[in-house]
Formats: C-alpha cells, sequence, structure tokens
C-alpha cells in the first residue's frame, strides 16, 4: 500500500479509533465518552464521508468486551451502558475477541493522524499510566503504614483502644 491512502481504504474500525483517540487526547480528564459522541467525532473528523457502520460499530463490532457479533475488534472498552473508552492493555474482553485487532496499522491510516498511535502507547496505554488510573481504594494499601512501623499492629491497635470504655 502507498504512502497516500484513499478514503476508501480507511476502514471504518480505523475511523472509530482515530475518533475516539483524539476525544481522550482532547480531554484527559474524561474517563469516557458516548456513543453518540464518538459517532459525532467520526462525521465531523470527514476522513471519509460518513458511512452508516459507524454507528453498529462504536455499539457492538469494535467492543472487546461485547460478544462478536459479527466484529471482533478490540478497539473500545464499554464501561457503562452506552458509553466507551479505548481498550487498553490489561482490560477485560470476551475471549472470542483474542488475537483481534486493537489499534490501527500505521499504514492503514492517513499520515495526519500517526501521531495517535505513539500518544497511545506513549501516554494511554502505558504502565505508569495504568498505574495512575487504579482503584482509588486500592491505591490506599499500605498508607498509614508509618504509624505503626516499629511496632506490631496488634499492639497499636491496642494502644488505640486503651480508655475507650
Amino acid at each position: 500500500m502507498s504512502t497516500t491512502l484513499s478514503a476508501q481504504a480507511i476502514r471504518v474500525a480505523d475511523e472509530v479509533w482515530i475518533a475516539a483517540a483524539l476525544l481522550h487526547r482532547e480531554n484527559p480528564d474524561r474517563l469516557d465518552f458516548s456513543v453518540d459522541e464518538i459517532v459525532e467525532r467520526v462525521r465531523n473528523e470527514a476522513i471519509t464521508a460518513f458511512r452508516a457502520g459507524v454507528y453498529v460499530h462504536v455499539v457492538q463490532h469494535c467492543v472487546a468486551n461485547r460478544a462478536p457479533n459479527p466484529g471482533r475488534y478490540r478497539v473500545l472498552f464499554e464501561t457503562a451502558k452506552k458509553r466507551r473508552r479505548l481498550f487498553r492493555p490489561g482490560d477485560s474482553y470476551n475471549p472470542e475477541r483474542e488475537g483481534s485487532k486493537t489499534t490501527p496499522k500505521p499504514a492503514h491510516i492517513p499520515e495526519r493522524y500517526r501521531f495517535l498511535l505513539d500518544w497511545y502507547w506513549n501516554v494511554f496505554a502505558s504502565q505508569e499510566a495504568r498505574a495512575q488510573r487504579q482503584d482509588p481504594l486500592l491505591a490506599l494499601r499500605g498508607s498509614g503504614r508509618e504509624l505503626w512501623a516499629d511496632e506490631h499492629a496488634d499492639e497499636y491497635i491496642r494502644r488505640l483502644r486503651e480508655g475507650w470504655e
């Protein structure tokens, strides 16, 4: 394939990935987006003439944690009803989607969007980014350990409870 792509050569799933990646990159504080926001971003980006298949790709074909029907991509992750974000390594997914596409190949998307692949791997899907997004309650594990660092936990609790009666 040449470095210049025709609009028809771009897969709908790749357009969906580009739209979702742009939304995440422009809104780093948002965890997810509505199905309609992603569809509208595909429409507004106008990589190709808008195709009817975009909606079903965002709702079903590209969604890793839904049963394939028939699309098997792992491009998006359903966070709640009608809510999606980009799929990340480590996300749970339907086992029938094993081995399927998670990002576009650079040669399959217009050159002006290839920077998104670097952003995805180095920022959005990186180990450091995943660590920052961990469960806030689990993130508390080990906090306060300096309070009883020099004393056994049982002794610390016993000392705290002295005089409660």
